[in-house]
């Protein structure tokens, strides 16, 4: 049900999220590093689109996940529309955290989800 590649793309982006994110004291050092926001911005865009192709059965066993939210998330960063520092914010003190939980959650109620081939 959960290619276990798309669970590991959840995993290595957070996880490079929160090592990008450890050094920064403020919401404004993050928005003032150009480099260190399009790092960022490119985990959080990876993270959307692969939530957005999980299975729909499994999307249904996720009821809890902000899918508007992601959803918004990606839609801006894939258009580069501004003003969106709200959104990603937003993204990296909430979306990624409870989605990361979330994971782990279903992981361990469903580890045979999580094994390889299935």
């Amino acid at each position: 049900m959960l290619p276990r590649i798309q669970f590991e793309i959840l995993q290595s982006r957070g996880q490079a999220l929160r090592a990008l994110l450890a050094p920064m004291e403020s919401e404004q050092e993050l928005f003032a590093s150009a480099n260190t926001l399009a790092r960022v911005e490119a985990h959080l865009l990876e993270m959307a689109q692969t939530l957005e192709h999980l299975p729909e059965p499994l999307r249904l066993r996720l009821v809890k996940l902000d899918w508007h939210g992601w959803a918004r998330l990606q839609q801006l960063l894939e258009h580069h529309a501004q003003p969106r520092q709200e959104e990603v914010w937003y993204g990296l003190r909430a979306l990624v955290p409870a989605t990361l939980e979330l994971m782990a959650q279903l992981r361990r109620q469903e580890p045979v989800w999580f094994e390889p081939g299935f």
